[in-house]
Formats: C-alpha cells, sequence, structure tokens
C-alpha cells in the first residue's frame, strides 16, 4: 500500500514506472516528473484503465475515493470508462455546446457586431425549429434561457414546467440525432470543416 511519503519521494526515472496501491489503483511516474493516479481492471476478459488526475492535485485519500466508486460501478454492471465518456458526450453535444464551440472559433474570425448576431442567429435557429415542430412558445423560451425580469419570480420559476422541458428537449435530441444520421450529405460538420 502506498503512503504519502512513498509518493513525494518517487523521483522521475528515465521511463515511466508504476508505484502500486492496492485493488487496481497505481501512481504512473513519468520522465518529466508528472505523476498521474490511474486505475487498472478488466471487464469481459479486457484490460482497461481509467486516469484519475495527476498528483498532488488529486491526493492519495482522493484517488482511492475514485477508484472504490468506480469498482463500486463495476460492481453494478457499468463500466466506469465507458460512462465517463457517455459523460462527456452527452454534455459536448448538446446544441449549446456545439453552437458555443463553433462561436469560439469564429470569434477571432468576425467582428463583435457579426459574431453577436451569428449569436442571436444559432438562438433563432433553435427557437424557430421548437415552433415548427409544435412546442409552447412560453417553453421554448424558458428552456433557451431566455432571463425572466422580474428577479424574485426568475429565483421561484427555476424549474417550472420542467417535465415538459424535459420531453421538449428530448425530441431537439432526437432531431439533431437525425441530422447527424443524415447519410444524404445535407449536414456538414462543423468540427470537421
Amino acid at each position: 500500500m502506498l503512503s504519502e511519503i512513498a509518493i513525494r519521494a518517487a523521483k522521475p526515472r528515465e521511463k515511466p514506472y508504476k508505484l502500486s496501491d492496492e485493488r487496481g489503483l497505481y501512481l504512473l511516474v513519468n520522465p518529466n516528473g508528472s505523476r498521474w493516479w490511474r486505475f487498472k481492471y478488466s471487464r469481459f476478459g479486457k484490460e482497461r484503465g481509467l486516469s484519475f488526475g495527476v498528483y498532488p492535485d488529486v491526493t492519495l485519500a482522493m484517488a482511492r475515493k475514485r477508484r472504490d466508486e468506480a469498482r463500486t460501478q463495476l460492481a453494478d454492471g457499468i463500466d466506469p470508462s465507458h460512462k465517463r465518456k457517455a459523460e462527456k458526450l452527452s454534455n459536448a453535444n448538446t446544441f449549446r455546446a456545439i453552437a458555443e464551440e463553433w462561436l469560439a472559433l469564429q470569434k477571432d474570425k468576425l467582428h463583435v457586431r457579426t459574431f453577436d448576431k451569428a449569436k442571436y442567429q444559432l438562438e433563432s435557429l433553435a427557437s424557430t425549429l421548437l415552433n415548427e415542430q409544435g412546442w409552447h412558445p412560453d417553453l421554448i423560451e424558458l428552456q433557451l434561457a431566455h432571463a425572466e425580469r422580474n428577479k424574485v419570480r426568475a429565483a421561484y420559476n427555476r424549474a417550472q414546467r420542467l417535465p415538459e422541458r424535459r420531453k421538449m428537449m428530448q425530441a431537439w435530441a432526437d432531431y439533431l440525432e437525425a441530422l447527424r444520421n443524415d447519410d444524404a450529405g445535407n449536414v456538414v460538420n462543423i468540427r470537421a470543416a
């Protein structure tokens, strides 16, 4: 079992090496001096790995806690690596995330007024398409986070019509998924463009 003293005493070598803790957790010490927490496990006979971060940002206690969480997921039949990837994808493939990514790429290329117009047009596009799909305009405004002017009302209405909003966002996600899977070549991948 590793100790903080052993970790601090670990010096870089010519090649990366491992300092083992227990139950699949180890610290990978790299030639440049960086120390990465890793968790090794197997699933369906395949060896897999997961990174828990860099020491000292992630302490030994934190790494052990993350290992225990990953082992609990494995016991529940969940591959922690696949779960992490799915969470990243679900966060990265929202309309807002992709629109913000595209806008960030355009910011230096566009005049401020043009940039603001593009941002507005992306929101307008989402609003228009959701309206065309038959969703209630108030619901769309709530979801697009157009702020309530009354601060007190805004605080109380944060979860207003949440079941309907979830249903609308699932429909929106299905719509975007259909666009992504369009084999006719009607959609241009902005990440590849």
